[in-house]
């Protein structure tokens, strides 16, 4: 069996609004195994976008557990919080979150600054130079992103999700600003780096197209998983997804 990457026991994540209580979550259970691809797909406000904020050390849950790479998230302080999501995590957003003023090969080296201060400026250029080798654009290192495409764009941001190696990569609606050509490119560019790499990536979409690509859907509605929780990597004899 492989291992558990991602486990959320009971996972509860509950909103103050004004007077009222909004229960985005409401008592998730769910394995990840690692090397998995997978989807998690929901309508706007089912609570999708919480959860991958929780799994993603972006927020913390109400209540619940939530284990990353079997470490207990809440038993953290503050900087191991940030420590874990910096060397575990990579992410990737819709509108890809680079710096303008900086060039592409400077927008993937960014989060060493703050996660491998050790590296030479040499050593952190090699590596940087490495990703975007990987991505297809070590041709345009020194280009600033209006210089590139939506697509180039894209292919920059994942590079910079991977500079620390990590081993979970999310990617939030990661072709909502990309024609049909060139998200299919990205696309299979994540696919790529699951097989090949064996990184689990979780992608959220609401776009059934985008979620085929995955090996596994998770649906959520509601602030429950209501399909998909259960894994062809365990062998439990149960599903494991709380709503079932």
């Amino acid at each position: 069996m492989s291992k558990i990457i991602i486990e959320t026991r009971e996972l509860v994540k509950t909103y103050k609004v004004g007077d009222m209580e909004v229960n985005a979550l409401k008592g998730i259970n769910l394995k990840i195994f690692e090397g998995e691809f997978v989807a998690i797909m929901g309508a706007s406000g089912s609570g999708k976008s919480t959860f991958m904020n929780v799994i993603g050390c972006l927020d913390q849950p109400t209540s619940g557990d939530y284990f990353l790479d079997n470490v207990l998230t809440s038993k953290l302080d503050k900087n191991q919080y940030a420590e874990i999501r910096n060397q575990k995590i990579g992410f990737v957003f819709q509108s890809f979150n680079l710096l303008s003023r900086t060039t592409a090969l400077e927008n993937v080296t960014m989060p060493l600054t703050y996660t491998a201060d050790f590296l030479t400026p040499k050593e952190r250029h090699e590596r940087g130079m490495a990703m975007l080798t990987r991505v297809g654009l070590d041709d345009r290192s020194h280009h600033h992103p209006s210089q590139l495409s939506g697509g180039q764009q894209q292919r920059v941001a994942i590079a910079r999700a991977l500079i620390n190696n990590p081993p979970v990569l999310f990617a939030d609606e990661p072709t909502g600003n990309l024609d049909s050509k060139t998200s299919e490119e990205v696309l299979r560019m994540f696919k790529q780096l699951n097989e090949d790499d064996g990184i689990t990536i979780i992608l959220v979409t609401h776009d059934v197209t985008v979620a085929s690509h995955a090996r596994r859907t998770i649906h959520i509605h509601d602030g429950l998983i209501v399909n998909g929780a259960y894994s062809h990597a365990s062998t439990d004899s149960k599903p494991v997804g709380g709503g079932l």
